[in-house]
């Protein structure tokens, strides 16, 4: 389906680039008009001086100049004033649509968020700069371009018809260039960005995988999947391939920029041929021609703009593109959804309005069923996790483990079947309510940029305070968690303590250190309910047996415990086992 010229989700998600959209028709009818006004007063001048020499005096047409610079500055406070605006809405409109798509980012479920991370960074990253060029050169040239030709035309009419005749035939073939060049141009636009999209996946892998290969000595080795090719080699090689992609749609925008150039050439000199040859025969008045002749061009510039500015536009609406996509992945009517806070500071996604009252506590999954691509997992899951009990999820790598945790905490809605509490389907309960009685361990806890103890204090437990109440009051204060999961030897080699500060991810810490902190979070919750997948990952097989002795210990206490789990220390310490069922030929999660 082809694009309009102007997407109109733009002025749907970006409320400032309507008023813009006002603002830039109002200067584009005042340019419109200087134009018309100047070329008809400057025709008057030059064929007077010329047919008339009593009248070959600044005296004799003060008028007639006054008004001409009149209307040249207007159109030159008009081209100046849309510019003004268009580089000032060109910056508010990025900034609207960045907030938008990490609003709308966050709202994705877990899965998909996953799949996508890296295209939504280059988008917000640098990919919505494109617009930029978008609003401040390619929009008012369209708007020109739309109001321009018309009346320009008719002037010409008026005043010479078969100039007129003769733009009007020409004319067609500008647009005509332009949308075959836009075709192509457009292609290779999705290429560029879905190329740096690439690059930057692979760069990001590499990069977060170097103090790995750092530490293995292989940071300057041969790639594994390209024989003979060092690392650095291979980012060389990455940065090349953008680099001709690049370059390739640069060569392309030139040229159709030249073969509008000659087109407009070549129709303004069959006017000016015409007019040439009727003005030697007598055939028109003077002013007629000068007239005719000074708004030829004037017909064909804005048409020629658009299309020299079209190129610079492609980047910048294919990542556009890319943002509506989160926007609107159905139908692109729905408003943009708010975006809210996730429990057990997991990974994010998007959850349904519910409204109901919390249950006492007892979940029931009832023939649950998830599709994804490669089949449904997991595939009519039956399963009840009653409070004081210790339930453990196991089955192959991808049976769909994750994926139930998520469907519990409402991330995930699911194909078939519910998710209960006391016979409630979660649907009904209000999110806010419903997570406020959870805390979640995801595989890859999230960890905020800050400092140790405001990454603990995300699910309410506080480093200094009185004693916890319910169920964390048996772990006793939080130094009997960090004792669990070995924390405390972790704080032991930090001279901030729980003031050290941690970047996005939990960087500064390595993965067995991530986990821990996350794990001692979970454990010092005052929370009834754990969600926790792969809690032991990284840790040592003591600190193994020490969490689910704790996880025991919580679970007698009345907190319900649902463990995504492989090892079999976790397994032995389950009150019950779980197979999670799936139809899925691929084991991918």
């Amino acid at each position: 389906m082809a694009r309009p010229p102007v997407d109109p989700r733009l002025w749907r998600y970006a409320r400032s680039a309507r008023r813009y959209l006002a603002l830039s028709v109002a200067l584009s009818l005042v340019t419109t008009v200087s134009i018309a006004c100047a070329a008809v007063l400057l025709g008057r001048v030059l064929a007077g001086v010329i047919t008339d020499p009593a009248r070959r005096s600044l005296g004799s047409w003060t008028a007639e100049l006054v008004f001409l610079a009149i209307a040249l500055g207007v159109r030159a406070l008009a081209a100046w004033w849309q510019s003004r605006i268009a580089h000032r809405a060109g910056a508010a409109v990025v900034a609207e649509l960045e907030q938008a798509v990490l609003a709308a980012g966050a709202e994705l479920p877990p899965r998909e968020l996953e799949s996508r991370r890296t295209e939504l960074a280059v988008v917000v990253g640098s990919g919505l700069n494109g617009l930029r060029a978008y609003l401040t050169g390619y929009v008012p040239a369209l708007l020109l371009a739309v109001l321009v030709p018309p009346v320009v035309l008719t002037v010409i009419a008026v005043h010479d018809l078969t100039s007129a005749v003769i733009v009007l035939i020409t004319l067609p073939l500008i647009p005509a260039f332009m949308i075959l060049i836009g075709l192509l141009t457009e292609g290779r636009a999705r290429e560029t960005l879905a190329a740096t999209t690439r690059l930057s996946d692979q760069l990001l892998d590499l990069f977060a995988g170097m103090p790995t290969l750092r530490a293995l000595g292989r940071e300057t080795g041969a790639a594994t999947d390209i024989p003979g090719r060092t690392m650095s080699g291979r980012v060389r090689g990455l940065g090349e391939a953008l680099h001709r992609r690049t370059m390739s749609a640069l060569r392309l925008a030139f040229l159709s920029s030249m073969v509008l150039e000659l087109l407009a050439t070549l129709s303004v000199a069959l006017v000016a041929v015409a007019i040439g040859m009727r003005l030697v025969h007598g055939d028109m008045s003077l002013y007629a021609g000068i007239v005719a002749l000074v708004l030829a061009p004037e017909v064909y510039l804005p048409l020629r703009t658009v299309g020299e500015r079209f190129h610079a536009a492609q980047d910048g609406m294919a990542a556009a593109d890319r943002a509506f996509a989160v926007l609107d992945p159905t139908s692109g009517d729905d408003a943009v959804i708010d975006r809210e806070s996730v429990p057990g500071a997991g990974d994010s996604g998007a959850r349904p309005r519910r409204n109901g009252a919390v249950g006492a506590g007892v979940i029931e999954l009832r023939d649950l069923t998830v599709d994804s691509r490669d089949g449904a997992a997991p595939e009519g899951l039956r399963a009840v996790f009653a409070p004081g009990t210790v339930t453990a999820l196991t089955g192959p790598n991808g049976c769909g483990k994750s994926t139930a945790l998520q469907a519990i905490l409402g991330l995930i809605e699911p194909t078939r079947g519910a998710v209960l509490v006391d016979d409630v389907d979660i649907r009904e309960i209000p999110a806010e309510q419903w997570w406020s009685r959870l805390a979640w361990l995801p595989q890859r806890p999230v960890l905020v940029p800050g400092t140790l103890r405001e990454n603990l204090e995300l699910l309410g437990a506080t480093v200094a305070g009185p004693e916890r109440r319910g169920a964390a009051r048996v772990l006793g204060e939080l130094d009997a968690a960090c004792a669990v999961t070995g924390f405390d030897a972790v704080l032991e080699g930090l001279p901030a303590g729980w003031d050290t500060v941690v970047g996005s991810g939990g960087i500064g810490l390595s993965l067995g250190q991530r986990q821990r902190l996350a794990l001692t979070r979970v454990l010092a919750a005052d929370r009834p309910i754990l969600l926790l997948d792969e809690p032991t990952a990284h840790l040592d097989p003591d600190s193994e047996v020490a969490v689910a002795a704790a996880l025991t210990t919580l679970a007698r206490t009345g907190v319900t415990v649902v463990v995504v789990a492989h090892r079999p220390a976790l397994l032995s310490a389950a009150d019950e086992i779980v197979a999670v069922p799936t139809t899925s030929p691929r084991m991918s999660r």
